[in-house]
């Protein structure tokens, strides 16, 4: 939901119309929970930056595709997980190095950068 509110949001090109947008997105982000909340604020504030907390990509490394920052362990390998039927739970299970918040940033990047993440899969699966 915040995704989607955030992207609608960037879709308008006047002012005009971004103002009556933002007066309509204000309602939407004050009726979201505290947690989708600070998930909104993190989207906002990466996207000014553009950097990601907790994601990095390194030329030559997982072949400069998004990874969890210090490891090997690409964001498309996490999705393909999670479509495959695993839970959070399973893959901090399988990658003891991880915590949730990696879970959680790696989620929230795979959410803004839908077609990035499709086409590594794509890419990885023909490999």
């Amino acid at each position: 939901m915040v995704t989607q509110l955030l992207a609608d949001a960037s879709n308008y090109n006047t002012k005009e119309t971004i103002a009556m947008t933002l007066k309509e997105l204000e309602q939407d982000l004050l009726a979201l929970s505290s947690s989708e909340k600070v998930q909104a604020i993190q989207l906002l504030a990466q996207s000014l930056g553009n950097t990601w907390q907790g994601i990095q990509k390194t030329s030559g490394v997982c072949g400069g595709d998004a990874r969890v920052t210090n490891t090997r362990i690409p964001v498309w390998v996490l999705v393909e997980a999670r479509r495959i039927g695993y839970s959070d739970a399973d893959l901090l299970r399988s990658y003891p190095t991880l915590c949730a918040t990696d879970l959680a940033n790696a989620w929230a990047y795979a959410q803004a950068y839908p077609d990035e993440i499709e086409l590594t899969i794509q890419r990885n699966q023909v490999a």
